[in-house]
């Protein structure tokens, strides 16, 4: 039985409500039951090489949530322990993006930098205790000596180094005595384990770069798997929660923190990543498009990292709808990229103002329309939510429509705009088509009609029925606008990778309409302010390039969906 979501299921005597837990829940039931744990501590420990996307969503609102359900603390800290990759900018859009998911760490904000006199001090007493020793071999010659899933590891000729002979060169590494890449500290577990991991792992190296938090104070930095134990311990975190690629990296987890000492021992428990269909999400990837310029950087509305969602107008509401639907599990699997369509469609839909937007204007007169007048008709700002209100929208002769709201020879079943036809503007009147202009290539630019001034949405008329409802903007007063619609940006079912190295780019990942025009109350709309443009999608401001003299709408995500929930 795989360890889904609802794993587990008690009924509360009040309510008989249905409680489902998860397997990591019941992991930290079982410990404060049992008195191992007083205050539940978890931490979201990224590394700052560059922008979290949406599988790191996952584990941070995992790690806060069950904090925040137990009453516990939630820690925010950066694995900066590799400077060559790591950058400032990394750091703050990181912060931004906890931030804005609602993942409150308070003052709870701490760098691996920030221990790293500690983890020195804890490599002194490896050594001292025969448990760790400086090694001479090449990067190479380690792997060569290190063995295969099959074959047992040699020791290294110099596992033997008699303590001082090591504390004396371990000493001699951080003072800058040795170039980079000559020597290295190595923990002494076993070269005969079956688990590679633990076949004396390096745990330091010398490498001089500047690190972003400490400058040039160090010329040695510790390795991953020897510095993330001992920052767990040292903030007394209580469950480390991570992906499943560490369940192999578990036992050396625990021989470092009980041999270092610590009285704090944290427990490291695993989950499935989350797995998205058809994006983009390793972080390599993504560094290739925005070097390449194949992207507008990391915030790209095509791609799925954080801040890219952000400024396409997800919210952190459908965020964290998607996470719980997703659930909590120990098995691999993808989910369909349509879900998390579905939870912004759930969250805006009654969020967002629905108003009227032409993508490809036609121009539609109204012949007996009084010239020069320009009346106020009332709309509703949200037809499934009163509370909403309405606004008042201008109407005159001239209005824009959209092109495929009229047809000169159209189809069976169209009851749109064609000669003869009677349709609703919506929020309006209704209008009858009269004629049409096109232009030299044969393509329509004016419809040409007539309205029933008895008809006005609202009046209670009732004489006839029409099939056909259109959408509109007055065209004086409409303001003119970009709209950018998205698609997938690669085929991750084809790869990533074509068979030359290139990127499978689909060619139609973006498609940018300039002369488009919404009603004049969007000009004065703020950058991420989100809309519901009828019978296109929802649409949300641009947070870089939107201005008043330039609007700019970036397509959240169209009307229809695939994705149908589970019952």
């Amino acid at each position: 039985m795989s360890e889904e979501i609802k794993v587990n299921e008690t009924v509360t005597e009040d309510s008989k409500e249905v409680v489902s837990r998860n397997f990591i829940e019941m992991i930290i039931d079982k410990d404060i039951a049992e008195g191992k744990c007083k205050k539940v501590v978890t931490r979201f420990p990224p590394e700052p090489n560059g922008y979290l996307h949406i599988g790191h969503a996952k584990a941070i609102l995992l790690n806060y949530g069950l904090a925040k359900q137990y009453g516990g603390q939630f820690n925010l800290r950066f694995d900066d322990t590799n400077p060559t990759k790591e950058k400032t900018e990394f750091v703050n859009s990181i912060k931004e993006d906890v931030e804005w998911l609602g993942a409150d760490f308070g003052d709870n904000l701490f760098y691996a930098s920030d221990y790293f006199d500690m983890m020195y001090e804890c490599a002194i007493k490896l050594i001292k205790k025969g448990k760790a020793f400086v090694c001479d071999l090449t990067a190479e010659q380690i792997r060569e000596y290190r063995g295969t899933l099959t074959e047992p590891g040699k020791n290294s000729p110099y596992r033997d180094r008699s303590i001082e002979e090591n504390l004396k060169l371990f000493e001699d590494m951080r003072d800058g005595k040795f170039e980079d890449g000559t020597k290295v500290l190595r923990a002494k577990i076993d070269m005969a384990s079956p688990n590679i991991n633990m076949r004396d792992p390096v745990i330091y190296r010398v490498a001089r770069m500047t690190h972003h938090n400490t400058g040039d104070k160090w010329c040695i930095y510790p390795m991953y798997d020897f510095a993330h134990p001992i920052e767990d311990a040292c903030e007394g975190i209580t469950h480390s929660i991570c992906t499943l690629e560490f369940e192999d990296h578990r036992p050396l987890y625990d021989w470092v923190v009980n041999e270092c000492e610590f009285e704090n021992k944290p427990q490291q428990i695993e989950f499935a990543k989350m797995y998205l269909t058809n994006v983009v999400t390793g972080k390599r990837y993504i560094k290739r498009l925005v070097e390449e310029n194949i992207v507008d950087g990391w915030d790209d509305p095509r791609l799925v990292s954080i801040s890219a969602l952000r400024r396409r107008g997800f919210t952190p509401e459908s965020l964290h709808k998607f996470i719980e639907l997703c659930g909590v599990s120990k098995s691999n699997s993808s989910v369909d990229y349509a879900m998390l369509e579905y939870c912004i469609r759930e969250d805006l839909k009654l969020k967002a103002p629905r108003v009227m937007a032409i993508t490809d204007p036609i121009k539609l007169i109204i012949t007996n329309y009084p010239e020069g007048l320009t009346e106020m008709l009332e709309a509703p700002n949200n037809m499934e939510n009163e509370e909403m209100g309405s606004r008042e929208i201008p109407f005159s002769r001239e209005l824009y429509i959209e092109r495929d709201d009229f047809m000169i020879d159209p189809p069976k079943k169209y009851f749109r705009l064609f000669k003869g036809n009677e349709v609703r503007l919506m929020n309006a009147y209704f209008v009858t088509c009269t004629d049409y202009e096109t232009d030299e290539e044969g393509n329509v630019t004016t419809v040409y009609a007539t309205y029933d001034p008895a008809t006005k949405s609202g009046s209670g008329f009732s004489e006839r029925k029409v099939k056909g409802t259109i959408h509109w903007v007055n065209a004086p007063t409409a303001v003119k606008a970009t709209l950018r619609l998205y698609e997938n940006l690669v085929d991750e079912e084809k790869g990533v990778y074509n068979e030359d190295g290139s990127l499978n780019l689909n060619p139609n990942s973006i498609e940018v309409r300039e002369n488009c025009y919404v009603e004049p109350s969007l000009a004065k709309a703020n950058p991420m302010d989100k809309f519901q443009f009828v019978r296109q999608g929802f649409f949300c401001a641009d947070s870089k390039d939107w201005s008043e003299e330039k609007p700019v709408f970036n397509r959240i995500v169209s009307l229809k969906s695939s994705y149908k929930p589970a019952k």
